[in-house]
């Protein structure tokens, strides 16, 4: 029989999932170098000289011009992009004029601090954003909804650099529960040895528990601060694709046919909204990642926001672009995990 039905048909030349991996593929390529191109241009049109920031504005003319066409400038822009191209196809983003290391080192020292910080802060973000959401949408009216709207409210509406200070100056400041600026106290600093970049990974995988409560005490205030700005988008978004889904005919079915009201939230509706969850929190998290410059700037964290910031104050662009570059990259492989995801979680998607 089944050799019958696909007797006519011809048979494809690749499997499904090599053309899907393909496309998969091909449109990460296209993301990316459209991101170096706008990323690279962007730099170039920039009011800031790359050569003053290295000879200096006292600099002789003969000097200016020999660092002017040993960097390239002189090229043509569709020539200086694509040598630029290939140097990061090989990973090379080139040299900081900040620090006079290789960007990729530098990009690697400080990536992984941000990467701490912003899982902690999307962990905490959905900790209490989706039970805050679809307890909200449960009891849709009533003073729970309030304040879960209002606390959404205010995290959308609050500056994130003002509730930074206030953190600061109430948790450290006034009451010490908390550590202070940086990752660690000064006394704990270079202690452990780096594995992964991340101090509380670190630490732990020492067995050095006096750094790890001290790394702790610092991140907890950043953390907090970040988590609640997620918490505020995940659980507005939570409540809404809730809200949709209690109203819908199945829901009442299934309180009709008297099934726990347990059962047809957390067993029906909320299984329904996960695939939709799974795009918030990748959202969500991927801007945390990207836009936690003030929380590092505010807490003197050295992530790769602050990084590029002070490069960009000191017109480093090969380190603004390497960052860039980077935290495009975390994004569409965010993106493409979410896909992936979706795949696993509802066999519709595939």
């Amino acid at each position: 029989m089944a050799d019958r039905k696909t007797e006519g048909r011809p048979r494809a030349l690749f499997p499904r999932w090599l053309l899907r991996s393909g496309v998969t593929v091909g449109s990460i390529a296209v993301t990316m170098l459209g991101l170096l191109f706008v990323t690279f241009m962007i730099g170039r049109v920039m009011p800031v000289d790359p050569v003053l920031a290295i000879v200096g504005d006292r600099a002789s003319a003969e000097v200016y011009q020999q660092v002017y066409e040993r960097l390239g400038l002189d090229r043509p822009l569709i020539v200086q992009f694509a040598i630029y191209l290939g140097d990061v196809v090989r990973g090379d983003f080139g040299m900081s004029i900040l620090t006079a290391r290789p960007v990729a080192e530098d990009i690697a020292r400080v990536f992984p601090a941000t990467l701490e910080l912003a899982t902690l802060g999307t962990v905490i973000g959905v900790a209490f954003g989706v039970p805050l959401g679809v307890v909200a949408a449960v009891r849709r009216g009533s003073w729970i909804d309030q304040i879960a709207r209002v606390v959404a409210l205010v995290g959308y509406s609050m500056p994130i650099f003002w509730l930074g200070l206030m953190g600061l100056l109430i948790f450290y400041g006034i009451l010490g529960w908390v550590g202070g600026p940086g990752r660690v106290s000064i006394f704990y600093a270079d202690m452990v040895p780096p594995v992964t970049g991340m101090i509380l990974v670190d630490s732990a995988l020492d067995g050095n528990w006096t750094v790890f409560r001290d790394a702790l005490s610092h991140i907890v205030l950043p953390a907090a601060l970040l988590g609640y700005y997620s918490l505020a988008y995940i659980s507005r978004m939570t409540r809404s694709f809730m809200l949709e889904q209690l109203s819908a005919e199945y829901v009442t079915t299934a309180r009709v046919k008297g099934m726990s009201e347990w059962a047809v939230i957390w067993g029906h509706a909320f299984r329904n909204i996960r695939v939709q969850l799974i795009t918030v929190v990748a959202l969500s998290y991927a801007g945390l990642l990207e836009g936690s410059v003030l929380t590092e700037i505010i807490f003197s964290w050295p992530g790769i926001g602050s990084y590029i910031t002070t490069a960009l104050l000191s017109a480093d662009m090969n380190a603004v672009l390497g960052g860039t570059v980077v935290v495009g990259l975390v994004f569409v492989l965010l993106n493409v995990a979410s896909d992936l995801l979706y795949k696993f979680l509802d066999p519709r998607a595939k």
